[in-house]
């Protein structure tokens, strides 16, 4: 597969699966793998709170995930604090901060795409190295 093929399917799997259900307050989200090797992660919240979470996937330490096929968390760490962390709009004041775990709630992830999932993953984390 090329590069666009791998970057395409990470996308459509993690689009799929990305489960917003569990976040009431939850108004929009985006979340992507880029052609430069980021896995991004923006949530919009109703009063529009938003936060951010970026990392170089050439960071990635480890990929669990822990539930059902119906649901479950992906979770997602790195060597160090290498994840961004930026909350806007918070009433307790914007935060920058780092982090070496992100958690990402899933629906239908069967072992098939899991595996293929970590696959793609594996495959940015080497290329940008």
């Amino acid at each position: 597969m090329s590069d666009q093929d791998w970057l395409s399917w990470a996308n459509r799997c993690l689009t799929q699966s990305y489960d917003p259900s569990g976040d009431a307050k939850l108004k929009k989200w985006e979340l992507s793998v880029t052609g430069d090797y980021f896995l991004r992660l923006r949530k919009t919240y109703a009063k529009g709170k938003q936060e951010y979470y970026s990392f170089n996937l050439h960071h990635l330490n480890d990929m669990n995930y822990l539930g059902s096929t119906a649901s479950g968390t992906l979770t997602l760490k790195t060597i160090a604090d290498d994840i961004i962390v930026q909350t806007y709009n918070d009433r307790s004041g914007d935060v920058d901060s780092m982090t070496t775990v992100l958690n990402i709630p899933v629906k239908n992830m069967e072992p098939e795409r899991l595996d293929s999932l970590r696959d793609a993953l594996n495959y940015f984390k080497a290329k940008g190295m």
